[in-house]
């Protein structure tokens, strides 16, 4: 018997690809489907390692969410410091922090009765990076005549 699906997968394929093209670090989904008091159906968990880069991650998984999955977020919060944006879809809660702050919080262990999940990139190569052929020049030399002096005697 085929599973109905409600459209809860095709967001989580959308947040985690949103996340992996800002190369989102460490990602793990966590199933919270099976816990009797959830608030969610998972959460995506992630982190990048500046202000920059979570600001730059959270609005991928909008777009791609939105693109991909034709959702948009209920409520997004943290996104006047990026130390914690959480962006709320309701059956998905994304989580995406700095480094720092997430081994501080450590939301992994909070859940520590989900089924947690490490994801990885599948579509990263590995990308060697372009080495540039340099030539060397060599400073012009001026070649000079030497003129000789001859002195009448």
């Amino acid at each position: 018997m085929r599973k109905k699906s409600d459209g809860t997968d095709l967001l989580v394929d959308s947040v985690v690809k949103g996340i992996f093209e800002k190369q989102g670090l460490d990602v793990l989904k966590i199933d919270l489907r099976k816990l009797e008091n959830r608030i969610a159906d998972y959460f995506i968990v992630c982190h990048g390692a500046s202000k920059t880069q979570v600001d730059s991650i959270s609005y991928s998984v909008e777009d791609t969410a939105r693109k991909e999955a034709g959702e948009k977020p209920i409520h997004v919060e943290g996104l006047e410091n990026c130390f914690w944006v959480l962006v709320d879809y309701g059956n998905v809660v994304v989580h995406i922090f700095q480094e720092e702050y997430r081994n501080f919080y450590s939301l992994e262990s909070l859940w520590a009765d989900a089924v947690v999940e490490k994801l990885k990139d599948v579509k990263t190569k590995v990308v060697k990076p372009a080495v540039k052929k340099t030539r060397v020049v060599k400073p012009a030399v001026k070649k000079t005549k030497v003129i000789k002096k001859v002195s009448k005697k």
